[in-house]
């Protein structure tokens, strides 16, 4: 095992620093005394209470986290779909498109995805909402997660789908019982991905959402144009928390899953 060296450590090291001090010297200042955000006045939790009563803000939380669970749960089912398409499919009429047309919001600019589906809207005449903007996340969201399902099903060893096929089940069953479980890990960190990417969006949703429906990032675009303030830290330390949390707490499933997979294994080999 090669040791680190010096520039390795120092790259590294400035490279943390460089990502992490801002978001610590935000956590810090959200609980600052003071209203300007720049000087330090004390210790105080006020700006938690500022902004449990803040409704506007409340609210465009609340809108933020409903598109992002809805857009990520069904990008995520279609997403498993396109990709078990792609990897067990072969080669059929129309693959190259259909697989150009689920990479291609990979690198579309956002702004091009995103006025083309305020386009869309406009044409079909859809008013623009939460409807309109879980359809949007939905469409770029759902190609991350084929990528990710994709990989997991491209080494999928295929001979357990055989034995269940052979045990009786049919082709539902053993993709119920068998695979499912297996890409389990993978389906749920394109959720995750998913969730993340819609929780994060302003571009594509300051195209496809309405007055009816702000959502968080676009209201904290919108204060932080007119100044930052304490209440947008401790928004912003919460959502840090917040993430911080699904973040280890998807870890610890993934690696139980691989523990609890490779148990498994070693026990089908010693009963064989």
């Amino acid at each position: 095992m090669k040791r680190l060296s010096a520039f390795n450590v120092v790259s590294l090291t400035l490279g943390f620093a460089f990502l992490y001090i801002p978001m610590l010297i935000l956590i810090l200042f959200s609980f600052n005394e003071s209203k300007l955000v720049t000087v330090w006045a004390g210790f105080s939790t006020k700006w938690y209470g500022e902004l449990m009563q803040n409704e506007a803000m409340l609210q465009a939380a609340w809108v933020t986290i409903k598109v992002a669970v809805f857009s990520s749960t069904i990008a995520t089912v279609l997403g498993t779909m396109a990709a078990y398409v792609l990897v067990r499919s072969g080669r059929f009429l129309g693959r190259t498109l259909f697989s150009g047309m689920i990479y291609a919001p990979l690198v579309m600019p956002e702004v091009i995805t995103g006025l083309s589906l305020l386009l869309l809207f406009i044409g079909i005449g859809l008013d623009r909402g939460v409807l309109t903007i879980v359809l949007a996340h939905t469409t770029f969201a759902m190609c991350y997660v084929s990528v990710v399902v994709s990989s997991r099903l491209a080494t999928f060893d295929r001979s357990l789908e055989e034995a269940a096929l052979d045990l009786g089940c049919s082709a539902a069953e053993a993709f119920r019982l068998v695979t499912l479980p297996i890409i389990a890990p993978a389906v749920v960190s394109g959720w995750l991905l998913a969730f993340t990417l819609s929780l994060d969006d302003l571009v594509i949703a300051s195209f496809t959402t309405g007055p009816a429906a702000t959502t968080l990032p676009i209201k904290i675009f919108s204060a932080v144009r007119l100044g930052v303030s304490p209440e947008i830290n401790a928004l912003s330390t919460i959502m840090i928390g917040i993430v911080t949390v699904g973040v280890i707490s998807a870890s610890l499933v993934s690696k139980r899953a691989l523990v609890k997979q490779r148990q498994e294994e070693q026990e089908a080999v010693r009963t064989s």
